[in-house]
């Protein structure tokens, strides 16, 4: 199993556990390859919760540029959402996950295909 395989497993474990989803596995692999070297990065590939800063770059640079959406705050109450249900405490928030979450909660799976 390669690397990327590995760490896609550890993206759907979470989903399954923390968001008691089934994940969908191509789209979740599709995020995780546009994520491109960054989920190899300790620090690039996740995403820290409490950093309004972070937040901010995940809004700009994933659902506004990505995504294609436009700025309104209900940007940044999905990004909440995500966070809130991966779970404050949890260190570990994935950015795949995340983006994961996301692109599902505004049904943006077409950008993918």
């Amino acid at each position: 199993m390669s690397k990327r395989d590995e760490l896609i497993e550890k993206y759907a474990a979470d989903i399954k556990e923390k968001f008691g989803e089934t994940p969908d596995m191509d789209l979740l692999t599709k995020v995780a390859i546009g994520l491109g070297p960054a989920i190899y990065n300790v620090d690039a590939s996740k995403v820290s919760g409490s950093d309004e800063k972070e937040l901010e770059t995940v809004k700009k640079n994933y659902l506004m540029k990505k995504l294609g959406m436009d700025d309104s705050p209900k940007l940044m109450e999905a990004i909440n959402t995500v966070i809130e249900k991966y779970g404050k405490s949890e260190r570990n928030k994935h950015r795949a996950v995340v983006y994961y979450q996301l692109c599902k909660h505004f049904g943006k799976q077409s950008i993918y295909n």
